[in-house]
């Protein structure tokens, strides 16, 4: 189980933003993808999660692999929080929701609808999703966006749980989860030197 990603180009509404990236991430590993806000790195886990179209190079990975997990939480507000991994369990034919609630301490709000919880509480759901989806390559954008310390350490203990089962995880973040089996991916040398963004176009890369 490899992904790899070979002289990649990528484009954000018609702007070219980052060129010739590659890089191998393999089962048991962590790549984390560094540089300053407007690089394009939400753009390129976009591209690698095949959510858009590259402009050149390959993204080589097994059908059915890959799981992206973006800045929205993918909830369905009416919903209770089992209801919610229920549902997306079927999605993915898994059947037992209920070490993703464990892992992310969620038996306690089991019957609340996801429109009650706190933006942390659906953070934890939404990131409970991996856990149901049975995918072995997680492509996560700022999965730690609106948890607290103990989350953020709940969180790092099921990507440390991941990687030593096989899995592997791609993501862009700028909080140390004190990952040992981690790696490191600056993209300040893949941007486009062309490119002439005001920082409104900055925003939404």
């Amino acid at each position: 189980m490899t992904l790899s990603v070979h002289n990649l180009s990528i484009t954000r509404g018609g702007i070219r933003v980052l060129e010739q990236v590659s890089f191998v991430l393999a089962a048991g590993e962590a790549l984390v993808l560094r540089g300053p806000n407007g690089i394009g790195k939400t753009t390129l886990l976009r591209t690698i999660a095949g959510l858009q179209p590259p402009l050149d190079g390959e993204i080589s990975v097994a059908p059915d692999t890959l799981v992206y997990a973006g800045h929205a939480d993918g909830l369905k507000s009416t919903l209770t929080v089992e209801e919610n991994l229920s549902f997306w369990a079927q999605i993915f034919g898994q059947g037992d929701i209920a070490p993703a609630m464990d892992s992310f301490d969620l038996g306690a709000l089991r019957t609340r609808p996801a429109g009650l919880l706190s933006a942390g509480q659906k953070r934890r759901l939404g990131l409970a999703r991996l856990l149901v989806t049975g995918r072995a390559i997680w492509i996560l954008d700022e999965p730690t966006v609106s948890l607290d310390t103990r989350a953020v350490e709940m969180f790092a203990q099921v990507i440390r749980t991941h990687l030593g089962q096989g899995g592997a995880t791609l993501m862009a973040t700028h909080i140390d989860l004190g990952l040992d089996q981690a790696n490191t991916l600056d993209l300040t040398p893949f941007r486009a030197s062309a490119n002439q963004l005001d920082d409104f176009d900055e925003a939404f890369l």
